[in-house]
């Protein structure tokens, strides 16, 4: 790390702790010192059966963390590192890149619509031939996606699936969006018990 060399020659310079598209650095503190990104990553990946803490719901996973969001380009440019490495990996046989099955993007475009960004929604396809599947979180706002529109979660690939925030009664938070057509599931967001910044353990909004 830090030492100025793309020594892997994956075409990434001192990509250690993951990768940030917007200084072409590995610092992704971003997502996680917000109190979002740790909660999302505890909820994914916590290690179980340990006694200890939470568990996530896969309890043992590493986690490439990837800093993104913003426009069609931002979009793009973070979602390349993953592939990039997925592709490295099913190139050589395993000796190389990492083996990375799905990404998870909470982040978008309130609102955005598919004809405008059709680049990014094309590219969950792309990833999807090359073994990845993709999980978006949608509107945080009780809109109907289908006509109302955002941006991952109303793209139409089939290696794409568009998730809303449910509490523990099953029941969709007011503050989340819904769509027969766009949205595929709903997820327990509100009133997870989750780890938190600062190496601790609390609730999450979702």
């Amino acid at each position: 790390p830090n030492n100025g060399s793309d020594d892997d020659g994956n075409g990434y310079t001192d990509d250690y702790l993951g990768w940030n598209p917007d200084d072409n650095s590995d610092n992704v503190s971003g997502g996680f010192s917000g109190g979002h990104g740790t909660p999302v990553a505890g909820i994914i990946g916590a290690q179980g059966n340990n006694g200890l803490g939470v568990s996530g719901v896969s309890w043992d996973v590493k986690v490439m963390i990837v800093d993104g969001g913003g426009n069609e380009a931002a979009a793009i440019s973070a979602y390349s590192y993953p592939l990039t490495m997925r592709k490295r990996y099913n190139d050589s046989g395993g000796e190389q890149g990492a083996f990375v099955v799905a990404t998870n993007s909470s982040w978008g475009i309130d609102g955005g619509q598919p004809e405008d960004s059709p680049l990014w929604c094309a590219f969950y396809d792309t990833l999807g031939v090359h073994g990845i599947l993709s999980a978006g979180a949608t509107i945080n706002g009780n809109q109907n996606v289908d006509t109302f529109g955002d941006l991952p979660t109303a793209c139409s690939s089939e290696y794409l699936i568009s998730v809303t925030n449910l509490n523990r009664q099953d029941l969709k938070v007011n503050q989340a969006g819904y769509g027969a057509t766009t949205i595929d599931l709903g997820a327990y967001g509100q009133d997870t018990y989750t780890l938190t910044s600062g190496n601790g353990y609390g609730g999450f909004g979702g």
